[in-house]
């Protein structure tokens, strides 16, 4: 099978906190993405007992150029975050899977030696450019002024002509999924996610954001103020009560299409961080082992199936069965897209983003996989399952998927 796997030996995730995951134009919408990531690589090393000292590499990631000093997001995260001046900091990117990728490039790291690496993805949805690409020379009378939506036209992919809702329409009408069925699914999603923050299942892995301000000896200050004169935020703010009518009445986005806003991921701001060191050096109980990953190309037109042959590949090189498996986190991109990975998998149901999924939280594209790893790993916990498989599609057409082991299975 074609892709790239990657077995890793004494990898630990160490500790993983995120932000709260915020609705476009929320309270997080001003923020810099530069500061989410170091509020919650503060955080992380902070939760884990770590001193910012120990880290000997930084890892971040952050898809839109949502600052001006954009290009120095990885840089300014670990210098703000409290890494030392000498610790070089890389970013990284793989759409979707960044969060992924993250974790994926942590760990060979430690193969070349590195000890300690911080990992931080973080996403201002809300920031995203007005951008023109074609004046650089200036304007011509009477010429075309071209200014878009970056949010809008990253969803287009040009190479199939395509935005990413009619990849999940397209994928509808390969597996014969009905809106009925899409909604459904969706509907589902909503209610667990809701009943999960009813709960406090994510109390653990949230860090409550408020205004602040982040010092560094010798530099300038920076820090959050949040919009809307918000004091604090300390929930995802997307879930809310959802029902089968309420889905069934939205009008699709493609004429004769199944995905609607209600069945398609939320649009939300937020950041996620993960400590990642030697299984073998941890001297407090790990949150996951990282055993593996696995990245795939597919058809762009496509490209919502990518978690299936990913999971394949990760499964097939790692030895395991679809039943060796506890849980799955793959993102939500759309339903039709998670329904139709489902479909060809032939998932149980009740394995399959038990807590909900990005159609109720939202879909902060860097920061997802930090979020689907750190939540799998404690539903590992909870429910003392051994082996979790997080996954996600990516714009384009690429899969990818992580295979995590819970340290503190009983048999």
């Amino acid at each position: 099978m074609n892709g790239q796997f990657s077995a890793f030996a004494d990898v630990a995730i160490l500790e993983a906190v995120r932000t709260p995951w915020i609705d476009l134009g929320g309270a997080l919408s001003q923020v810099s993405p530069i500061d989410l990531g170091i509020k919650v690589g503060r955080e992380v090393m902070a939760r884990a007992g770590i001193e910012p000292q120990a880290v000997d590499s930084v890892l971040a990631g952050s898809m839109a150029q949502a600052s001006f000093d954009a290009y120095l997001l990885p840089r300014h995260i670990g210098l703000y975050s409290g890494v030392a001046q000498a610790v070089p900091a890389l970013g990284v990117q793989r759409i979707c899977a960044t969060g992924f990728e993250l974790l994926r490039q942590a760990a060979g790291q430690l193969r070349d030696g590195v000890q300690l690496a911080l990992c931080v993805a973080s996403e201002s949805m809300s920031r995203n450019p007005i951008a023109a690409y074609t004046h650089r020379g200036g304007f011509r009378l009477g010429g075309e002024v071209q200014f878009k939506d970056f949010l809008w036209e990253a969803l287009y992919d040009p190479a199939p002509g395509l935005d990413m809702i009619a990849t999940a329409d397209n994928l509808a009408r390969r597996y014969g999924l009905s809106r009925e069925a899409v909604d459904r699914y969706a509907c589902t999603s909503h209610q667990r996610a809701l009943q999960a923050q009813r709960d406090g299942v994510w109390v653990d892995e949230v860090v409550a954001v408020d205004n602040q301000v982040f010092e560094l000896e010798g530099y300038q200050p920076r820090g959050i103020s949040l919009a809307r004169r918000t004091a604090a935020v300390s929930e995802d703010s997307h879930p809310r009560p959802t029902d089968l009518a309420s889905l069934t009445r939205l009008r699709a986005v493609h004429l004769g299409g199944v995905q609607t806003a209600g069945n398609s991921c939320a649009v939300v701001d937020g950041a996620a961080a993960a400590l990642v060191g030697r299984a073998s050096a941890c001297t407090r109980p790990a949150l996951a082992r990282l055993l593996a990953s696995a990245v795939v190309g597919v058809a762009p037109e496509f490209m919502g199936i990518g978690p299936a042959p990913a999971i394949r590949l990760l499964l097939q090189r790692s030895g395991l069965n679809l039943d060796d498996i506890g849980r799955f986190e793959i993102n939500e991109a759309q339903a039709a897209q998670v329904l139709a990975v489902a479909h060809e998998l032939e998932l149980d149901s009740t394995r399959l983003n038990a807590q909900g999924g990005s159609l109720a939280l939202g879909h902060p594209l860097a920061a997802t996989g930090l979020r689907l790893v750190m939540s799998l790993a404690r539903q590992l916990r909870q429910h003392n399952l051994r082996y979790g498989i997080a996954a996600a599609c990516v714009g384009g057409g690429q899969g990818m998927a992580l295979l995590i082991e819970n340290p503190a299975f009983r048999a």
